[in-house]
C-alpha cells in the first residue's frame, strides 16, 4: 500500500492522499483583488487531477499588504463571493482547500502604497525605505489577519495558512537581519516572536475550533546571523499551541546564492517534525513518485506539497497513482483514460 495516497486527519481536515499543492501566485487579480476565470480554471483544475489538499495562493490581508498589484486578497467582503465559487467546486471533486494569509510588508511592489516593516529597512536598492510600523499600526494588521481568516471561513475554506516566510511581513519580525526594533517586537527571540503569536491567536480565536492551522516559514535565512533551522525549531516550539502543521521553505529574506537540488528543503521539515512533534508540510522540487513516497513512508513529513511540478502537470497525482500501484478514484469524465 502507497504510504503517499494513504489519508491524513488534522483536526477537522480529512485528507484523501498526502499530497498537496504549494502556494504560487498567478499574479492575475485585478486592483480590487478579486479572483478570477483563470484563478477558478487553475484550481480547478488541480482539483480534478487528483491532490488531496490545495493551498491557495498568497492572498493579502490588506492592499498594501499585497506583493503586487495583481494579488488575491481578503481585506474586503466583497473578495469572499468569488473565492466561494473556487471552493465550492473543488469540493465537489472531493479535494480540500486552504488559503494562504499573508502580508507582503517591505516587500511589497504595488506603486504609490504606504510600505511598511518592522524597522526602515529597505529589501534591495530597487524598493523603497518602509517606514517602521508603530505599536498601534501592528495592531492593525494583526486585526485585518483576524478579519481575513473570518472571511475565509465563510469563502468555505478547510485550512487556514499564515505566511511567516520568504522576507515578508511576518518573517521580517522574526529575523534579527530584519528586525532592529528596540521595544517588544523586537530584540530576544521572544520579542521577536511576538507578532508572529498575536497574529496566531487573532487568527485562531476567530475562525472555527477544528479547522486547522498551517504556518508557513523559511527555516533559515542562508545568511550568517539570520534565522537557522535550530532559532526556526524555537520559534516552532514557541507556538506550536497555535499551529497545527509547520510548511517548511526557506530563503527570501535576502537575496543569497542557494544551492537548489531535489528535496533540498526535505530535511528542515524532517528535523521540525523531529523536534517539536508538530505534523510537517515538505517542499522543495520534489518531483517524482519514488521521493514524495520516500518523504511519507520514512515519516520525514507528514505532507509533500508540490509546486512547479503541477503547473506542468496538474495530473501529476494519477500517474503518481498509478506508479505506485495505489487504488484511486478518477472522476467518471476522466475514466477513459485512466493509466493501464
Amino acid at each position: 500500500m502507497s504510504k503517499l495516497f494513504t489519508p491524513l486527519q488534522i483536526k477537522g481536515l480529512s485528507l484523501k492522499n498526502r499530497i498537496g499543492m504549494s502556494p504560487m501566485c498567478m499574479y492575475c487579480a485585478g486592483e480590487d483583488g478579486l479572483a478570477t476565470d483563470w484563478h477558478f480554471v487553475h484550481y480547478s483544475t488541480r482539483a480534478v487531477g487528483g491532490v488531496g489538499l490545495i493551498l491557495q495562493e498568497a492572498t493579502a490581508v490588506e492592499k498594501r499588504g499585497r506583493i503586487t498589484a495583481n494579488d488575491l486578497g481578503l481585506w474586503d467582503d466583497n473578495q469572499i463571493a468569488p473565492l466561494k465559487h473556487i471552493v465550492d467546486f473543488v469540493h465537489s471533486v472531493e479535494c480540500k482547500i486552504g488559503v494562504q494569509l499573508g502580508h507582503a510588508g517591505r516587500k511589497c511592489e504595488v506603486e504609490g502604497k504606504h510600505i511598511v516593516a518592522p524597522s526602515a529597512m529597505h529589501w534591495s536598492d530597487s524598493y523603497p525605505v518602509p517606514e517602521e510600523l508603530t505599536m498601534a499600526e501592528i495592531q492593525k494588521i494583526v486585526q485585518a489577519f483576524a478579519e481575513a481568516g473570518k472571511r475565509a471561513v465563510k469563502a468555505g475554506f478547510d485550512a487556514l495558512e499564515i505566511h511567516a516566510a520568504h522576507g515578508y511581513l511576518i518573517h521580517e519580525f522574526l529575523s534579527p537581519l530584519s528586525n532592529k526594533r528596540t521595544d517588544k517586537y523586537g530584540g530576544g527571540i521572544e520579542n521577536r516572536v511576538r507578532f508572529l503569536r498575536e497574529v496566531l491567536e487573532a487568527v485562531r480565536s476567530n475562525v472555527p475550533e477544528d479547522m486547522p492551522i498551517f504556518m508557513r516559514v523559511s527555516a533559515t535565512d542562508y545568511v550568517e546571523g539570520g534565522l537557522d533551522i535550530d532559532e526556526t525549531i524555537a520559534i516552532v516550539n514557541m507556538v506550536k499551541d497555535l499551529v497545527d502543521v509547520v510548511d517548511c521553505s526557506s530563503g527570501g529574506l535576502l537575496s543569497p546564492r542557494i544551492d537548489l537540488y531535489p528535496g533540498y528543503q526535505i530535511g528542515f521539515a524532517e528535523a521540525v517534525k523531529r523536534e517539536t512533534g508538530v505534523a510537517t508540510a515538505a517542499v522543495g522540487l520534489i518531483t517524482s513518485p519514488e521521493m514524495a513516497e520516500e518523504i511519507i513512508g520514512n515519516q520525514r513529513a507528514d505532507l509533500v506539497l508540490l509546486g512547479r511540478v503541477l503547473l506542468r502537470q496538474p495530473y501529476w497525482p494519477l500517474y503518481a497513482a498509478h506508479f505506485l500501484k495505489a487504488d484511486v478514484g478518477y472522476p467518471k469524465q476522466y475514466e477513459r483514460g485512466r493509466y493501464q
